[in-house]
């Protein structure tokens, strides 16, 4: 039943449809949502839809513009994630980032704040509010170009980009701000897995099928589909949340989107 419920809320679908299309999967929850999917039942899963833990994500950027940094500090309930205390703890751990670039997540909780390390304070703060919390993850993204950061919602989404040329401050902040609103997966077509590529057409040729269309006409409108996919998950193929008559590619002209990374609580 809790494995029911969970591909309900992941896809939409009906108790009935989730049952069998998990019986049919083995209980495999991610093969399910592939079943539903190709009965047009369900939509893909999004990510947002998978992260469901509260808690704020912290950025900054250096003065030179060159490097971006991101962590995300978790917590059991949206009253907790907005409490002082927390929101204070969630600078401190930043500002530690910034300061001694760690490694990694075992590193961080490590290092000293306040007289004791990251980890314990941790403890002590969830002790004392009596809720669960944990450092999830953080980045630091570097560029010899520019890097910009953007928060939305409050602390819920963060976006961090760099660009391969320096002084594009601007261009650079509106490329994070797309990447917050539109999730994009990848830059461009070229970095798309070729199997996501087989898969959904696999899964759009059911639908197809399903629906009643000729075999000679579904490659044209898988081909269609697939350009739609690319749209979606490349995000130089995205249209521009500021402008939506332009492409991203456009937006850019001759500079370079060298990486993003994005959260989502």
């Amino acid at each position: 039943m809790e494995k029911i419920k969970e591909l309900r809320e992941k896809t939409g679908a009906g108790m009935v449809s989730c049952k069998k299309a998990l019986e049919e999967a083995g209980g495999d929850i991610n093969k399910a949502i592939e079943i539903l999917r190709k009965q047009g039942i369900a939509k893909a899963a999004k990510r947002s839809a998978r992260e469901t833990s509260e808690g704020v994500i912290k950025l900054a950027v250096n003065e030179a513009k060159t490097e971006g940094y991101i962590i995300e500090i978790n917590a059991e309930t949206d009253f907790v994630a907005k409490n002082e205390k927390f929101q204070n703890f969630g600078d401190n751990v930043l500002r530690i980032v910034i300061n001694k670039k760690p490694k990694d997540l075992e590193c961080l909780l490590g290092l000293d704040l306040d007289g004791s390390t990251v980890g314990d304070t941790l403890a002590n703060l969830s002790g004392t509010i009596g809720e669960k919390m944990e450092i999830k993850r953080f980045n630091i993204l570097s560029s010899q170009g520019t890097v910009a950061a953007y928060s939305h919602m409050g602390g819920k989404i963060g976006a961090l980009v760099a660009l391969d040329k320096p002084q594009e401050s601007g261009l650079a902040y509106d490329i994070a701000m797309q990447v917050a609103a539109a999730d994009p997966k990848y830059i461009n077509i070229e970095d798309v897995n070729p199997e996501e590529i087989k898969k959904e057409k696999e899964i759009y040729k059911e639908q197809l099928l399903k629906e009643g269309k000729q075999e000679n006409m579904i490659d044209k409108i898988l081909n269609g589909k697939i350009n739609k996919h690319f749209e979606d998950v490349c995000l130089l193929r995205q249209d521009f949340i500021k402008e939506d008559k332009k492409k991203i590619e456009d937006v850019l002209g001759g500079v370079k989107v060298e990486r993003f990374i994005r959260y989502s609580l």
